[in-house]
């Protein structure tokens, strides 16, 4: 390509400057790069946080690209119309990105790259957010893995390769095609009155990801298998938020893990954790009906309550169950956007199996208000909760949300940070509730809190009974 052709380098969720092969690529060929981000249908089904969060991270990126000389050209529409409107103006004859794994994505861009080439534009693809390509690991017959430990067992030894060095310097253009204004795009709409309650809690940008990595590995990795599990102290890395948009990459947290077992750091429960992540990665890519369906075919005869607005559902959504792990996890939610992986667990058992509701209301809740949502990890731990997924929890395994609490939060320090009713002195996290939540909901903090909407005892038997059904 001559040396004044623009490069077009479209960001998707890789908000970064390090380990970013895409972006080195462009920066190396030392010819005008114009960065893009696309408002396309891909963004426009996120549910209301992840697009909060996404708008977030958008912003900052932004900020980033401009200390390098460069900017963040947003434009909205269709990803093929946009990357040839872009091309037409700039005069760019190269367009590269980051792969994608999950279904839409996948949809998206499998006609992108030859219709752009068939209009003699080159296209570079690079590997996008996972650690190892999909197709590149596979059981001894050739397939892929369905299963957890052994796929643990294939990876935990491989060598994701080196880390690109960050981009330091960008060649602008000489004309910058025009750009969307951010705020047009509204990517808070949806969150309405909880937008300025969760925005407290976000950490947002690729500098606020490495640092935060660096502060774990140095405070909290040795302590990580011990305290993960305790949703009352800050025992986890809360790297999921900045996965979630690429602020940083499962490379640059695989390399820190390795590096700490060399010195012998207790890192190889964090390291399971990050390969779970790509486990479900590779799974959706396999098996992309998993995002939607059950994974095993049987379960499509257990008899869920499919009604998003039975009584039950509404009280587990509002946190009104009755049952105190539950309804602390269900407000941390609603304030924070994020939720401990311990009480994601719970409360997906509860959902399912004591309140027999079908596990595609809980995804959908998550994938609304997550702002560390991730379609593979929310799908994978919806259905191992509910017993239909791969390798999931056994029919049998039904978590008791009360002798959870009395384990991991024995002191009840997390439900008191979550739940105010019945507090002479709330903390402001149990309040901020109230500030996030609709109106309609009609909740104050003096509000009596509820009996149990379904025994604990109650609900266990129910389920087990209609296991029993199903399995016979």
């Amino acid at each position: 390509m001559p040396c004044d052709s623009p490069v077009i380098i479209w960001f998707r969720r890789d908000l970064r400057l390090g380990d970013h092969a895409a972006l080195s690529y462009a920066a190396a060929t030392e010819r005008p790069v114009v960065p893009v981000f696309i408002h396309d249908e891909v963004v426009g089904a996120l549910g209301a946080a992840p697009k909060f969060r996404l708008g977030l991270g958008l912003s900052e990126f932004s900020r980033k690209l401009k200390d390098i000389g460069s900017r963040l050209i947003l434009r909205r529409g269709d990803a093929l119309g946009a990357l040839r409107n872009l091309i037409a103006e700039t005069g760019a004859g190269t367009v590269v990105w980051q792969r994608a794994y999950d279904p839409r994505s996948v949809a998206r861009d499998r006609t992108l790259k030859p219709a752009l080439e068939s209009a003699g534009v080159e296209v570079h693809v690079f590997p996008g957010h996972v650690l190892f390509e999909p197709w590149t690991v596979r059981t001894q017959s050739g397939g892929p893995y369905n299963v957890f430990t052994p796929f643990w067992r294939a990876v935990r030894n491989l060598d994701p390769g080196s880390s690109f060095p960050s981009v330091t310097r960008l060649r602008p253009c000489e004309a910058w095609p025009s750009s969307d204004p951010l705020d047009s795009w509204k990517m808070d709409f949806a969150m309405q009155r909880g937008r300025a309650v969760v925005a407290r809690h976000a950490v947002v940008g690729e500098a606020a990801a490495l640092n935060r990595l660096e502060r774990f590995m140095n405070d909290g990795i040795e302590g990580y298998g011990s305290q993960r599990d305790v949703p009352g102290v800050d025992g986890t890395s809360r790297m999921s938020e900045h996965l979630a948009v690429g602020e940083i990459s499962a490379r640059t947290v695989w390399s820190a893990l390795k590096a700490a077992q060399e010195i012998g750091c207790g890192a190889e429960d964090f390291l399971r954790e990050l390969v779970w992540r790509e486990f479900a990665w590779h799974l959706l890519f396999h098996a992309p009906h998993m995002a939607d369906s059950n994974w095993k075919p049987a379960w499509s005869n257990f008899p869920w309550n499919e009604d998003e607005s039975a009584a039950e559902v509404l009280a587990w959504q509002r946190g009104r169950t009755g049952i105190e792990f539950v309804d602390a996890a269900m407000r941390e939610l609603m304030v924070t956007g994020y939720m401990h992986n311990r009480a994601r667990m719970v409360v997906a058992s509860y959902l399912t199996k004591h309140l027999m509701t079908h596990w595609r209301i809980g995804l959908r809740w998550f994938e609304n208000h997550l702002i560390d949502w991730d379609p593979a990890s929310n799908a994978l731990g919806w259905q191992w909760s509910a017993g239909s997924g791969p390798d999931a929890a056994p029919y049998f395994r039904i978590l008791n949300p009360e002798r959870q609490l009395a384990r991991f939060d024995a002191d009840r320090v997390y439900v008191r940070k979550w739940i105010a009713e019945g507090q002479s002195s709330p903390p402001r996290t149990a309040l901020e509730y109230f500030d996030a939540i609709p109106k309609s909901w009609e909740m104050t903090a003096d509000t009596p809190y509820p009996q149990p909407i379904v025994p604990v005892g109650e609900g266990r038997a129910r389920a087990l009974k209609a296991y029993s059904e199903m399995r016979s």
